[in-house]
């Protein structure tokens, strides 16, 4: 649709503004129909930096840049398909022969914006590209009235969202006196092949005033920057992408006629944090790919965590695969360590051949005695693999070609830990992990794949890498559709919006301790659905009854992650398990459709309650679990879609320690805890 103002593009969610005339065109802005008008953004549509063409006066941010302003409009083009509405806008910067693919998309009815830009060297003279702002984003209100969150990610503790005012990062300078805009920005970055080690690829930025929420994330496993600033008439802008040059050490060569494609970034709008997080929860159910796993929801037992620890053996397994059985798991995966062969235990730098060993695994038969048992009690097998390294002392080091492996710029392979690091873009190292993985899957008839990455890396060609493993991933899971692929980093070391699109499960974490598990529980469905975010449960027999019970109730609203000695276990503590993983059963059909929420806020590290919600569509069940580490006995939680609803009922669904729960319809669920620590899952109805 054609405005006096310019070009409207979108559909019952959202819709979005831009001027195609003038010098050069822009974004005026984004917003949902009920939205108040933006304020008409003034930067270009696009930003892009090439080597000999600087970044501009105000230095290395995704605006104000020296070929931006120079992008001229030749095309637009809209298109409707598969519940998509697409728009492809053409820019061509005259000096350089630079032609831009602004490209945008938006599932129907959601009110998120998908972005990335699309480069063709249709000059005479080779291009090399420095960076290419994934999504410009302009015409935001004042950092005046905006809070800005980020969410820390480290090992064993991830997801710790914080907030403060843009004001503090991005001061007023006083533009009126200077004639400048300000060089100040938040700038956040994700570096090497752990992208969310120090930060989660997301932000988002909450008006005040009004309680509107913009969301985004960056969806690239190979690093990634984003910045958000002053731009123009106190306007906010935030600029998406990455890898970029001045962050990653990242460049692309453009002969002419070449072309590259930026990753995705997407921005989703909604009331709140919440709100805009179910949008954003929408929008990745749309992205990913198709799989049975995601309305199945079986219930694994991994015998990692607090439990076998890499030191697997059939005597070990056996009893355990038995009791994982009567507990109720559907899917068994054996984890790391099935490999050693060692008896130091030092196959640390040796790995990548992913043969079973003898040693651990004796007699006629070997691994597939284990493998055989997990079907003759009625479940899956499963085996953990890093597939990505190659220890330097594996035979496999040296069968492969220096071309398999990324490598520096002297042409050295990178090494990280005693490991090497192949380039899926090879096809000597594509074809090593296929012979594995028909191996294993296809003669061992494993139906559980816990792909692990433990090194990080920020070599050359890693854009590249990551994106041949996800086409990889992609492939093995066309070959073998009914294949279950766990993504794993160290837990949540590579949770980015690319890598979950392509895998069914994703670790969230590697911590131990049940009692700092809540936070990190609670705060996954921020960065990954529920229905696909592993949480660990691992009651063990020297627990009381309510160490069990807390545990296990950490983990039911996300993906039930059961280990622990459940062989070692009474009768009565394993009923307890078998209770536990009765429970979830009987919700998990709930979960692939339900949009979380947070009564008490998103959690703090520290926080002595924990709260986490998810509510499924058009008035069905909400669910709501409610931890205390700490404090006093009794709290009041606000259900804000429940507000003022009379006849809720609250029923108390599983607990650790005595709890009770009761609905008012002025103040919410009152939950009773009267020791700590304790837990206790609510439905309301």
């Amino acid at each position: 649709m054609t405005h006096d103002f310019g070009y409207r593009w979108g559909h019952s969610a959202l819709t979005v503004d831009f001027d195609f005339g003038g010098d050069s065109p822009r974004m005026l802005g984004m917003a949902r129909p009920d939205d108040p008008e933006p304020h008409p953004g003034t930067l270009p549509l696009a930003d892009v930096t090439l080597l000999g063409e600087g970044t501009g006066w105000s230095g290395p941010r995704f605006r104000g840049t020296a070929l931006g302003p120079r992008l001229r409009h030749r095309a637009h083009h809209a298109t409707y398909g598969d519940g998509w509405h697409r728009l492809s806008v053409e820019l061509q910067d005259p000096a350089s022969g630079l032609t831009v693919h602004a490209e945008y998309s938006s599932p129907d009815g959601v009110a998120v914006l998908r972005s990335r830009v699309r480069l063709r060297n249709d000059g005479a003279r080779e291009l090399t590209v420095r960076s290419a702002g994934s999504l410009l984003l302009a015409g935001l209100p004042s950092p005046d009235i905006l809070d800005v969150h980020r969410a820390r990610n480290d090992w064993l503790a991830e997801g710790r969202w914080y907030t403060e005012p843009l004001r503090d990062s991005v001061p007023d300078i006083g533009r009126d006196v200077h004639e400048h805009d300000s060089r100040a920005a938040l700038r956040l970055v994700g570096r090497g092949s752990w992208p969310t080690d120090g930060h989660l690829a997301m932000g988002a930025l909450t008006d005040r005033t009004d309680g509107r929420c913009w969301l985004w994330q960056i969806e690239s496993a190979a690093g990634w920057v984003w910045d958000a600033g002053e731009a123009p008439a106190r306007q906010t802008y935030v600029g998406l992408g990455g890898p970029a040059h001045d962050e990653h050490g990242w460049r692309q060569v453009l002969a002419p006629g070449a072309e590259f494609a930026s990753e995705y970034a997407a921005v989703a709008l909604g009331d709140g944090f919440d709100g805009a997080l179910a949008a954003l929860t929408s929008y990745r159910r749309r992205i990913r790919r198709p799989h049975p796993d995601h309305e199945r929801l079986p219930v694994v037992f991994n015998d990692y965590m607090n439990t076998l620890m890499g030191d697997p053996t059939t005597e070990k397994l056996l009893p355990l695969v038995d009791a994982a059985a009567q507990a109720g798991a559907e899917y068994f995966c054996v984890d790391a360590g099935w490999y050693d062969d060692t008896a130091d235990g030092g196959w640390w730098d040796s790995v990548g051949a992913w043969q079973p060993s003898g040693r651990r695994f004796p007699g006629e038969g070997g691994i597939g005695v284990v493998l055989e048992r997990i079907r003759e009690r009625g479940m899956v097998p499963g085996l953990w693999l890093e597939p990505e390294v190659v220890g330097v002392r594996s035979p496999v080091a040296a069968e492969l070609p220096d071309a398999a492996f990324l490598r520096h710029d002297d042409g050295s392979r990178v090494t990280e830990q005693g490991r090497h690091q192949l380039d899926l873009t090879h096809p000597a190292a594509r074809a090593h992990l296929d012979r594995t993985v028909d191996r294993i899957v296809g003669e061992w008839g494993v139906g559980y794949l816990k792909l692990d990455y433990n090194i990080t890396t920020s070599a050359p060609g890693l854009l590249e890498h990551t994106r041949a493993w996800r086409g990889w991933v992609s492939a093995v899971l066309e070959r073998y559709p009914a294949l279950v692929i766990e993504n794993c980093a160290s837990g949540g070391m590579r949770m980015d919006g690319a890598s979950l699109s392509v895998t069914q499960l994703q670790s969230t974490s590697d911590q131990q301790d049940p009692v700092r598990c809540p936070p990190i529980a609670a705060a996954a469905p921020a960065v990954v659905p529920p229905e696909q975010g592993a949480v660990w449960a691992y009651p063990q027999p020297e627990f009381g009854d309510e160490e069990i019970a807390f545990t296990l109730g950490t983990a039911l609203l996300g993906r039930i992650h059961l280990s622990g000695h459940l062989d070692r276990m009474t009768e009565r503590q394993l009923g307890l398990v078998r209770d536990a993983v009765a429970t979830y059963k009987a919700i998990r059909g709930d979960l692939s459709t339900a949009v979380p929420f947070w009564p008490l806020g998103l959690p703090g590290w520290a926080d002595e309650w924990v709260a986490a919600g998810l509510r499924t569509p058009v008035a069905g069940a909400t669910y709501v679990s409610v931890w205390r580490r700490g404090g006093g006995g009794e709290l009041a939680l606000p259900v804000d879609h429940l507000a003022g609803a009379e006849g809720v009922r609250a029923e108390v669904l599983h607990a650790a320690g005595d709890a009770a729960a009761e609905w008012d319809a002025t103040s919410g669920l009152h939950v009773t805890l009267p020791s700590a620590p304790s837990m206790v899952l609510v439905r309301l109805m």
